[in-house]
């Protein structure tokens, strides 16, 4: 099977991406974003460091392309539309999935959907702390 079919960038493909985005002005852009963002950040009182670091990691996401995950977004969705709820974990729980598993498993199963909770929890604060900040 060929790298296309595969999805692999070889390093070829990774420096005709990096030269596509100097030319198209995206450094500048991006500079120019950032600077504003933070001098948001600096009259809203934030974490000037704080939000340098969170708008590095969307610009990193943004050349690598990732795109937002599944688990990310339904947590997203159920905090915008009711907060934070006492039964999250249930509510994410794949109850055809966990109906499978044995007692250990279950154990297992459990405890890694609270951990990815509570990484997407923090990501949607994170969120909802430097979002703000966009242009006006």
């Amino acid at each position: 099977m060929s790298k296309e079919h595969t999805g692999e960038r070889t390093l070829k493909d990774e420096a005709r991406r990096a030269k596509s985005r100097i030319k198209s002005g995206f450094w500048t852009a991006c500079k120019e974003d950032m600077d504003e963002r933070l001098e948001n950040a600096r009259a809203a009182g934030v974490n000037e460091s704080k939000a340098g670091r969170y708008f590095a990691e969307k610009v990193s996401a943004k050349i690598a392309g990732e795109k937002e995950d599944e688990f990310y977004l339904k947590v997203k969705q159920m905090l915008e539309n009711e907060g934070e709820v006492s039964n999250a974990i249930g509510r994410l729980t794949d109850k055809a999935y966990y109906d499978t598993l044995s007692y250990e498993e279950k154990q297992r199963y459990t405890l890694s959907l609270s951990e990815k909770y509570l990484r997407a929890l923090e990501r949607f604060r994170r969120e909802c702390e430097f979002e703000n900040l966009h242009k006006a």
